[in-house]
């Protein structure tokens, strides 16, 4: 069963935490020195911030107030100066920061592109495409985000405060003080209302994406929509959607209004503190105007970085959540991996020894094998044997849905036993890699996949090096010559993504021919010619009885009539094999192959 969105919000319900932080640190490593450079240059922005009204102040009292122009050249190239030197510090600060972010995004989506690659197909089986796609870009966007400029945010925010706070204590205690008791009431305000927008601005990405998802539904399927007809409850589900997206942002809109106010308004009333304060001990002699003006900047310019520091901390308890996600899938375990040993004498998937790669002759058996799928409950193996020589064609057959791929799953290694072996020329799948493994088995799924490029590029994939001789040889051998000679561009032809630019039994003919250029010892047709005209799939027959000889081959088909000559055939029933022998020993037996096999030539006639 796959995962949904239910237990995804039950997770981002949880208390959040600082400790996912820690889980972080290998991927900060490689640039602790561009981290501890950004961090310097964050706290050298906020002292010229603090800098500058500290210049106007000198200006006020030495040169506006005395009305002389003495020094004032001097001033000057003092002032450019730190302007430019900030300009610099920004330039780097914002170049550091943007690199970081990238470099993260980019480190933090190879490791889970990466190990995804890693992980057995009952990851894919229980996790749908929008789950993990959301973890290998989103998540690590707002990761990279967080490296990068939250951080940088929270390291300005926070040092600038200090600095203002302390040079307003050194330069009058007595009018500090008031400005800095309004603070903790500002602070209370302002996490009070970031905390309830956080909620809101959830609520609405929540609904804008189950828009978005109703305007994917009516569009991908129009034609369901219209054969159904019901084009009104599609408009009534979406309508209901939109209305509540609609009061859901007009509630963040005001309360986003209301909190803009409430901040002008406090920076308003430390402003008024300050010239009430301030003008009296002016007055008094104790304060010089310049000192005063330095005062009012601070008193305005502190609620902002305030703001964005419980912002900024609000954003790293959000981003908790991604992090403990984007954490789930690099530490996730394959349910099929190689021992440390068998990586150490064949290599992984992505550094293979191939000098130590022995070479597969085809001989497969299954040893007292029991298996249950890991989402599943009942086995659907129990103590099975068979012994497969090389060279052996196996057809599997059964009814839609009854379990026909699972033997082949665990010849492939898709899945490992649950008890038992399977034997690959007499020794236990597990003791070699899972690459050695796939590296000889030519696959032809149902459902072909076709990669993004050209006609060329995807056959290629079956053998890197192949040259278009070999190439075209393949595809004359399962009849694809004529498919590719059609197309304009011939070999340099795009598929499209996915294929899509071809029809489906177009594709499954470029996926044989793709399959059978690299030479497999193990050949697995998972209903290969279903997509394929009664012409086009008696050649490819034709084809496979040719391409079988000297392979061990395992065809799960639909079509009975197509593996009467396999050597055995294998009848599964409710994710059972109930039957085995060869065709004419099932016919004899009058089982459930030869109801099968009665009923399927009957309808056929």
């Amino acid at each position: 069963m796959r995962k949904n969105g239910a237990s995804e919000k039950k997770n981002n319900e949880k208390t959040l935490h600082f400790f996912g932080l820690k889980e972080l640190l290998p991927f900060l490593r490689p640039y602790r020195g561009r981290l501890i450079a950004m961090i310097i240059l964050g706290i050298v922005t906020s002292v010229f911030d603090t800098v500058y009204p500290l210049l106007n102040s000198y200006a006020l009292d030495h040169f506006i107030t005395p009305g002389t122009l003495k020094g004032l050249s001097g001033f000057i190239l003092i002032y450019i100066l730190v302007a430019l030197l900030q300009a610099a510090d920004d330039y780097f600060t914002m170049y550091s920061c943007g690199k970081i972010e990238m470099d993260m995004d980019r480190d933090l989506r190879r490791a889970s592109f990466n190990h995804l690659q890693t992980l057995s197909f009952s990851y894919f089986n229980q996790n749908n495409v929008g789950y993990i796609h959301s973890r290998v870009m989103s998540d690590t966007s707002k990761i990279g985000e967080l490296v990068a400029w939250r951080m940088m945010d929270f390291v300005w925010n926070a040092s600038y405060l200090i600095f203002v706070l302390v040079t307003m204590l050194v330069m009058n205690a007595r009018l500090a003080l008031p400005v800095i008791l309004m603070m903790p009431v500002a602070a209370v305000i302002i996490f009070l209302f970031q905390k309830k927008l956080l909620r809101l601005n959830r609520q609405v990405r929540e609904l804008n994406s189950k828009i978005t998802g109703d305007f994917n539904e009516g569009i991908t399927g129009v034609r369901s929509v219209k054969t159904l007809v019901i084009e009104d409850l599609m408009q009534k589900d979406f309508e209901k959607d939109t209305k509540e997206y609609r009061r859901t942002a007009v509630r963040t809109g005001h309360n986003s209004a209301l909190f803009t106010s409430l901040v002008t308004m406090i920076s308003s009333l430390g402003l008024a503190v300050v010239l009430w304060r301030g003008g009296l001990i002016t007055m008094e002699g104790a304060l010089k105007l310049g000192e005063l003006s330095v005062f009012m900047s601070y008193a305005v310019g502190m609620m902002e970085p305030m703001e964005f520091l419980i912002a900024t901390i609000s954003a790293l308890l959000a981003i908790q959540v991604n992090i403990e996600r984007f954490m789930k899938l690099v530490h996730e375990e394959s349910d099929v991996a190689d021992t440390p040993e068998v990586v150490e004498k064949y290599g992984d998937n992505f550094h293979a020894k191939k000098e130590n790669w022995e070479p597969l002759q085809g001989d497969v058996e299954f040893k007292d094998v029991s298996f249950r799928y890991p989402d599943g409950d009942e086995m659907v193996l129990e103590h099975f044997n068979l012994k497969v020589p090389k060279g052996t064609n196996v057809a599997i057959v059964g009814e839609t849905g009854a379990g026909k791929s699972t033997l082949v799953n665990l010849v492939c290694r898709f899945y490992e036993p649950t008890e038992g072996q399977v034997l690959i020329d007499g020794r236990d799948a597990r003791e070699r890699s899972q690459l050695w493994l796939h590296s000889n088995i030519g696959y032809v799924l149902q459902t072909p996949h076709l990669f993004s490029g050209t006609v060329r590029d995807n056959l290629r994939y079956g053998k890197e090096d192949a040259t278009d001789e070999e190439i075209w040889a393949a595809l004359k051998l399962v009849s694809a010559d004529g498919v590719v000679k059609k197309l304009e561009k011939g070999l340099d032809a795009d598929v499209g993504e996915g294929g899509d630019l071809l029809s489906t039994g177009e594709k499954q003919l470029l996926s044989f021919a793709r399959a059978i250029l690299a030479d497999p010892r193990l050949l697995v047709l998972d209903e290969a010619t279903s997509s394929i005209d009664t012409m086009t799939e008696k050649a490819i027959q034709d084809a496979i009885a040719t391409v079988i000889k000297g392979r061990t081959s395992f065809i799960i088909a639909h079509r009975l009539s197509t593996v009467v000559d396999s050597d055995i055939i294998l009848a599964v029933k409710d994710g059972r094999i109930v039957e085995q022998g060869t065709h004419a020993e099932l016919m004899g037996r009058r089982g459930y192959y030869h109801e099968l096999y009665t009923r399927q030539f009957t309808e056929e006639m």
